[in-house]
């Protein structure tokens, strides 16, 4: 039996605002196996990013973790101060891939020194060799290192991030919305860009609007309304026998190919 990789439980956050509580995420409990794919299904708004910030440490004020525990490999880093969240566990052992490949590159440099920073920022020597075969995992060639973030296309920057994220060799990746704004075909290069990184036993959250899309990847899924999860279950289960009203509709709204569209 797989021991659980990331185990979050009773995780709520709130915002602070005017003498008012608004709980952006509300009591959520979810789990990730080794080498296993999750999904975070839900509409705008409903505390998904929220989700990924208060794992990565990233909750600003008014915004604060008011319960909850998060534990990788059987460790509660809720409990490690930020100095030792940020050397032992972001983009070492968890990294995202944000929402926008746009605002995730800076235009004024090209994508070598973007790379040799991250390196920079943890501590480590840039390798070219190993850079290099990143690249070619996620279907870039070395000559984009010269190239800055306006030379590339949307697909080509989204896949830049990726590499990005896979710098550190973690064990978890999020990706936060990794679709956004990229043509259909273009998002297909990308999940499958995620299938082969899960081949490899990354462990991967995909926080995404688009159950269609989560779905081709994930091995679970977690639907997310109004802050809470109110539904989790394995892929197919979702899929084809959902429990929740939300979660019908949620499927319902998705397009089908062989659909009639009404005149």
């Amino acid at each position: 039996m797989l021991e659980n990789k990331l185990l979050i439980t009773g995780l709520s956050v709130s915002y602070f605002l005017h003498n008012k509580n608004i709980n952006a995420v509300d009591n959520v409990s979810i789990e990730l196996k080794s080498c296993e794919s999750l999904g975070i299904a839900g509409e705008s708004g409903c505390g998904k990013s929220t989700l990924v910030s208060a794992i990565m440490r990233n909750i600003s004020p008014p915004g604060k973790i008011t319960r909850g525990n998060i534990f990788l490999d059987g460790e509660e880093i809720t409990k490690l101060s930020d100095k030792e969240f940020d050397s032992k566990i972001r983009w070492k052992r968890i990294s995202i891939i944000f929402q926008g490949a746009l605002n995730s590159l800076d235009p004024v440099y090209p994508i070598k020194s973007q790379i040799k920073d991250v390196y920079e920022t943890h501590g480590q020597l840039y390798d070219n060799n190993k850079v290099i075969t990143i690249l070619e995992n996620v279907g870039l060639e070395k000559s984009v290192l010269q190239k800055y973030p306006h030379e590339l296309s949307g697909g080509m920057k989204q896949r830049v991030v990726i590499a990005l994220a896979l710098l550190l060799e973690p064990d978890i990746i999020i990706a936060d919305e990794p679709t956004t704004a990229l043509d259909v075909l273009v998002q297909a290069q990308i999940i499958k860009v995620l299938q082969k990184l899960k081949e490899k036993g990354i462990s991967i959250i995909l926080i995404s609007h688009d159950l269609a899309l989560i779905s081709a990847l994930v091995d679970k899924i977690g639907i997310m309304f109004a802050g809470k999860i109110i539904e989790f279950n394995t892929t197919k289960e979702i899929i084809f026998s959902p429990k929740n009203e939300y979660t019908k509709k949620l499927i319902s709204s998705t397009p089908q190919l062989r659909e009639k569209v009404q005149k």
